[in-house]
């Protein structure tokens, strides 16, 4: 039942077998116990993994694999009998999927060894769930876990054939799906093994941060950066993986006491960007400083998606239906980009209070082609009820201009 809850509160999809959630739900009682009446003896095998595809932001598809829900339940068992196993010997510059960790910390240590270091070798493994060797992580998980009944149920999840939108099941012989709920521990344990440990043990002066499969190394030199990335394509092609070619690369932190020459000053990191930005000290002066702010690519996905929801149009709705459906996202938006350099977040909030302003002028007839009264309308009930949406609190201005 805890491992249900923990499935429930992700959502996800339908598996191979079309059953949602809702539907689980509808026999939950005896779906459960026949789960665990399987698990327990033994007896369980888990089903094909869907095979689904998604873009990625940067261009080309991300192949997902969506297990069924009682699959994801199972896995989540096995999760919860597992992590504390494990968890207590991860690094403490490991990140992600950790609980008591977020992605906030590892943007919040960046930035702070951004302004000691001067170079930045940052890394991105290329198809790292796709490419993971079950020899080597079966041998990491035997190291640490000694539950029987979880060892072989992982083994056969590693095993489980993945089902293409045909229907052709594809053998697998390495990879965990992406989707799977026991996958991210399996990826962080290998990554552990194969980055973390070899890190301390081989450069133990070297500053570094991992989320999942991205991640930063901070050093004193340019010398000293190209001599990592020789020896971390050389450590990852030993283990079965790949660094990314175009997503690998050096970066100089260039601010106002870094003049060094060199092409590439800037870097992506969970959702923010680093480069020189502007500042002032104590005193007021004007300098540049290293640090993070909301990137380009994660401000236009927030546009993309307020555009896909065609706000402008729903005028069946009244303004706080629309808030209701909105204010959590955007909560999370403010929570998480607005973290470092709020500022850097205001021209999506901008947008998005124009996207309420084409809401306007089509709900309400008095309005239509008339933007600067529908703004002023906007702008009177955001000083009346500042907190109807999550971000008119903060007082911007031209917000509806």
């Amino acid at each position: 039942m805890q491992a249900y809850r923990l499935v429930r509160a992700n959502a996800g999809a339908a598996g191979v077998d079309h059953q949602s959630l809702g539907d689980f739900e509808k026999d939950l009682k005896n779906n459960l116990y026949r789960l665990w009446n399987r698990m327990s003896s033994g007896s369980y095998f888990p089903p094909p993994v869907k095979s689904v595809a998604i873009p990625k932001k940067a261009g080309g598809e991300r192949i997902l694999g969506v297990p069924t829900v009682a699959d994801r339940v199972a896995q989540a068992v096995v999760k919860l009998q597992i992590e504390p196993d494990i968890e207590p010997y991860f690094l403490k510059d490991s990140y992600g999927y950790r609980p008591g960790k977020s992605a906030l910390d590892a943007v919040g240590v960046t930035r702070k060894r951004c302004w000691r270091y001067d170079w930045v070798l940052e890394f991105d493994i290329r198809g790292l769930f796709d490419n993971i060797p079950h020899a080597l992580i079966l041998r990491a998980l035997r190291k640490h876990v000694d539950c029987k009944w979880a060892l072989l149920y992982v083994e056969r999840w590693l095993k489980a054939p993945l089902q293409q939108p045909d229907g052709c099941l594809v053998a697998r012989d390495q990879g965990t799906p992406q989707g799977g709920v026991v996958s991210p521990l399996l990826s962080n344990l290998f990554l552990h093994y194969v980055f973390d440990t070899w890190m301390k043990k081989r450069f133990p002066g070297v500053s570094w941060c991992r989320y999942a499969d991205d991640g930063l190394l901070h050093c004193h030199s340019l010398r000293q950066a190209r001599e990592l990335h020789r020896a971390l394509e050389e450590r990852f092609r030993e283990c079965g993986l790949e660094l990314h070619p175009q997503k690998t690369k050096i970066v100089y932190c260039k601010d106002s006491n870094r003049c060094a020459d060199y092409p590439v000053t800037s870097f992506d990191f969970l959702g923010y960007a680093f480069r020189g930005r502007a500042s002032k000290n104590a005193k007021g002066e004007l300098f540049v400083s290293f640090s993070p702010a909301v990137s380009n690519g994660a401000l236009k996905s927030m546009r993309a998606l307020v555009r896909k929801s065609n706000l402008r149009n729903r005028v069946d709705r009244s303004i706080e239906d629309i808030a209701q459906k909105f204010n959590p996202v955007l909560r999370g938006w403010i929570y998480y980009y607005g973290r470092f350099n709020r500022s850097a977040l205001y021209p999506f909030l901008r947008y998005f209070n124009h996207a309420l302003r084409a809401w306007v002028m089509n709900k309400h007839k008095r309005f239509r082609g008339k933007r600067t009264r529908a703004g002023q309308y906007l702008e009177r009930m955001a000083r009346s009820q500042p907190d109807l949406f999550a971000h008119w609190r903060y007082r911007m201005t031209g917000v509806f201009a």
